[in-house]
């Protein structure tokens, strides 16, 4: 049933920000989890020295256990105190959420066997110059092609499904592609353009079940597509500026956040009604709002002295595993990653006599890691992107110091562990990241290299990143270089990667061995139908 405009947003989010059973505490605790103990101890005879003073002492240092009444009163007075507490370590259930957390808060690399280097099959991406390349047409008469800023593939083309990829444009459309493999001689099979903005769209998203399109524009709102009917459904408005990134909460297909240049997070709540015309999309403001989400800060300039607030830009969202209610974030100034708690967040009232305050985030990286390989200044994080598979409990992030850095959760202190290619250029927020549907190999986009006319992308192994750097050596990523300009946004499905770029082509690339070792033997015959990686 919908709701009206002014509902408040807690029994909207109830199943998901609103579940506390207990008071709202500023940390997480983590129970720490039970040593092993022999079986074939047998049970000592009693010796009368179990008092009451004792069994109140063993109860104040324990309360946050959950064991029944009837199971605390099987333990007789006459117990040693030791035998007390191993009963009481077996009635201890862990709820699901400590169960996760528990799972990722080990040491990084620790009880984890190394997994094989798969950089061989990497090499073997290659990409046919007739039936892999996808053109970008231009509404505009004046201009054959336009730029592609994002592209999305379905949640379905991840699982072995149709790959069918949304590429979003300069001009505000959306393309729908189907980069099945085909012959040479075929033709591409019918693509839709769906006209959603009427300016630049940097970011696209599908939803968990490929119903629902979310597109992020330059005209500071974020509109929701269905393919299928090819009609925007709501429209969201609550950014003062330019949306950035979008990111669907993976447990619930009503939900989703956005962050925008205007330094914001707002977070989405499909299901409530707002302001409709007759036959028109639902236009919806934020149930929750995180204002100035990564605090800016502050240089002085000028003889006066005045603060100038660095750029403070959110850049990247991630809803990861390890939780059903964190959201990670990432922004423009630095490095530091934030975890936010949905249940710990309400919306925040602006004051017309002071800008409002940002919520405390639960976790905040302890440490920049755009600090720790010379440069002289912090460097932002242009996307992020969470670990499944191999990488569950990592969180990677993007920087604009051309590496890509990895974090581990929840904590989010960046770990040694590294990816660079000295033909990598990221010091521009237009360039994508993205996780393989395996989980162990990660794809950048990249800037101009050698003279600045041929973009790339780079393809790294990092199914081992959570080990210790002295434990995985470093590999160097693979570079895939055919297109032309900067190659920026860029996604997966099983068994492909897509790859756009400023020439208004988008290039698939797949893992072909026979026609990589063809490609390697004769290159001066291939290199007028392939490409291969270098």
């Amino acid at each position: 049933m919908l709701l009206s405009p002014t509902s408040s947003p807690q029994p909207i989010l109830y199943d998901r920000t609103n579940v506390l059973d207990t008071p709202i505490q500023t940390k997480l605790s983590f129970a720490l989890p039970t040593p092993p103990y022999d079986k074939q101890v047998k049970r000592p005879a009693a010796t009368g020295q179990f008092t009451e003073q004792k069994k109140r002492k063993l109860n104040h240092d324990e309360p946050n256990d959950t064991a029944s009444d009837s199971e605390e009163s099987d333990c007789d007075g006459d117990v040693e105190m030791e035998d007390f507490a191993v009963v009481k370590a077996r009635a201890r259930k862990y709820t699901p959420f400590e169960t996760n957390m528990r799972a990722v808060m080990r040491v990084p690399g620790r009880g984890r066997q190394e997994n094989p280097s798969t950089r061989a099959i990497l090499q073997t991406f290659v990409s046919s110059h007739k039936s892999d390349v996808f053109k970008c047409e231009s509404n505009d008469a004046n201009a054959y092609l336009t730029p592609p800023y994002a592209c999305s593939y379905t949640q379905a083309a991840k699982k072995g499904g149709i790959p069918i990829l949304a590429v979003a444009t300069e001009q505000g459309t959306v393309q729908l592609l189907n980069t099945s493999k085909r012959k040479d001689w075929d033709t591409e099979p019918p693509r839709t353009t769906l006209p959603i903005h009427n300016n630049g769209v940097f970011d696209a998203k599908w939803n968990m079940d490929d119903t629902l399109l979310a597109t992020c524009s330059g005209d500071h709102s974020t509109r929701i597509t269905c393919p299928t009917t090819q009609m925007v459904t709501h429209v969201l408005q609550g950014h003062a500026s330019t949306v950035k990134c979008a990111v669907w909460d993976p447990g619930h297909r009503e939900l989703l956040s956005t962050g925008g240049r205007d330094g914001s997070i707002c977070i989405w709540d499909l299901r409530v009604a707002g302001e409709t015309e007759e036959d028109g999309p639902n236009f919806l403001n934020p149930v929750i709002s995180i204002p100035r989400a990564h605090e800016e800060r502050k240089v002085k300039r000028g003889r006066r002295g005045k603060n100038i607030p660095a750029p403070k830009s959110i850049t990247g969202l991630s809803y990861p595993e390890m939780g059903p209610y964190g959201l990670v974030s990432s922004g423009s100034c630095d490095g530091i990653l934030k975890y936010w708690d949905l249940r710990f967040l309400s919306n925040t009232k602006k004051s017309k006599s002071a800008k409002p305050s940002p919520p405390a985030n639960l976790y905040s990286s302890p440490n920049d890691p755009t600090t720790l390989h010379g440069s002289r200044r912090p460097r932002g994080i242009i996307r992020v992107t969470a670990g499944i598979g191999p990488t569950a409990g990592l969180i990677f992030g993007l920087g604009a110091d051309s590496r890509i850095h990895a974090y581990n959760l929840p904590s989010l202190e960046a770990l040694e562990t590294g990816y660079d290619h000295k033909n990598m250029q990221t010091n521009s927020f237009y360039v994508g990241l993205s996780l393989s549907p395996c989980g162990r190999w990660l794809a950048s986009g990249s800037g101009g290299t050698g003279n600045g006319t041929h973009g790339s992308a780079f393809l790294f192994d990092v199914a081992n990143a959570a080990r210790p750097t002295c434990m995985a050596p470093r590999q160097e990523g693979v570079q895939l270089s055919s297109q032309q300009g900067e190659v920026g946004a860029i996604d997966w499905a099983e068994g492909m990667l897509a790859s756009c770029a400023d020439d208004g082509t988008v290039r698939v690339w797949r893992p072909e061995i026979e026609t990589y070792r063809t490609c390697v033997e004769r290159a001066d015959d291939s290199r007028w139908d392939w490409s291969w990686a270098m």
